[in-house]
């Protein structure tokens, strides 16, 4: 098979031809269709996310069909249609995943950064963490919804669980922001879109899909939010956003990785404002987020590129020249 391979951090991915893998008793070989390209691919090929295993596939928003089960399956079958996202495996023993915080396992595998990802013509998968997919989506479609739908979303579940009112800011309109303000105005929130200031394409494409309000980081929004969540990965947005939230508001960190939080005066965090971040991502999220996927139809807007152009995919993502998501497709 072919695949994309990252064998040094820093290094532009290789195309190499290899074995097509063989699944364990418990996992499940995929025929890639379509694999998108995350901003956590470009944090591990810059070294920003340690010790990737290497040489690595990366890819962890994949969309394929099953080709082969292993033995010890039983909740898939060949033939299905179904997607695989960043948290490839845990333990099903510790604290965390003994309290319902699997994403906080100790012994988390995640596809495309510990385990061989979807960069590749095929793939393997712990079948309990592959996903079956509604079918009214194409591949190339469902592909954004694995990572920057999934995490989009539990970021959103524990925003909305955690504000009083309807004013919700996103900051950084990128893949996981254009699904995420879908799913938010559907469910009778104001978006105020927060972009790169001077970035107007994006705020005129924020609008188009609901926001209620679209304008340049460095601007304060017209009304107070009551939370925000912060995609973009700059932390000097986290004293941007408290500036913007209301009185106990909370601003939630999207991403898997952000640059250093400058200091900031006590008074943004008073009166009872949280900061919190969100890490990988749980079953439930994506049992949750597929439901509302198949109770109406998220637009996902997307670029495709063949696979063997996956270092210009990675290139333009860094650029900012990717509005909405860049896929793979081998």
């Amino acid at each position: 098979m072919k695949a994309m391979v990252l064998e040094q951090v820093g290094q532009p991915l290789k195309l190499r031809e290899l074995p097509i893998p063989t699944p364990e008793p418990h996992q499940v070989l995929v025929r890639v269709r379509a694999c998108g390209v995350c901003r956590t691919d470009l944090h591990i090929y810059d070294g920003e996310l340690p010790h990737p295993k290497l040489p690595l596939i990366l890819g962890h928003e994949i969309v394929g069909e099953v080709v082969q089960v292993g033995a010890a399956v039983s909740t898939l079958q060949v033939g299905q249609y179904v997607g695989i996202p960043w948290l490839g495996f845990t333990c099903g023993e510790c604290l965390y995943c003994r309290a319902g915080r699997e994403n906080l396992c100790d012994r988390a595998q995640f596809t495309g950064y510990t385990l061989d990802g979807g960069y590749a013509e095929y793939t393997v998968a712990d079948a309990r963490y592959v996903l079956p997919l509604p079918p009214q989506y194409s591949e190339v479609e469902a592909a954004p919804l694995l990572c920057a739908g999934l995490i989009g979303y539990r970021a959103y579940r524990l925003t909305r669980e955690a504000m009083d009112g309807n004013r919700l800011g996103i900051y950084g309109f990128g893949a996981a922001a254009h699904i995420l303000v879908q799913v938010a105005v559907r469910e009778g929130k104001r978006v105020f879109a927060f972009t790169r200031p001077g970035d107007y394409e994006t705020q005129d494409f924020a609008r188009q899909l609901g926001a209620w309000w679209a304008g340049g980081s460095d601007q304060i929004p017209p009304e107070p939010l009551h939370a925000a969540i912060i995609f973009a990965p700059v932390g000097e947005l986290v004293p941007a956003a408290l500036r913007a939230v209301a009185k106990g508001g909370v601003v939630v960190c999207g991403g898997i990785h952000m640059s250093d939080i400058p200091a900031f005066p006590y008074r943004l965090l008073w009166e009872e404002r949280v900061i919190r971040s969100v890490a990988n991502l749980t079953r439930r999220d994506g049992e949750e987020f597929f439901q509302r996927a198949r109770q109406f139809r998220i637009q996902t807007h997307v670029q495709p590129f063949p696979l063997e152009q996956a270092n210009e995919a990675l290139a333009a993502l860094r650029a900012g020249k990717i509005q909405g998501a860049a896929v793979l497709i081998p």
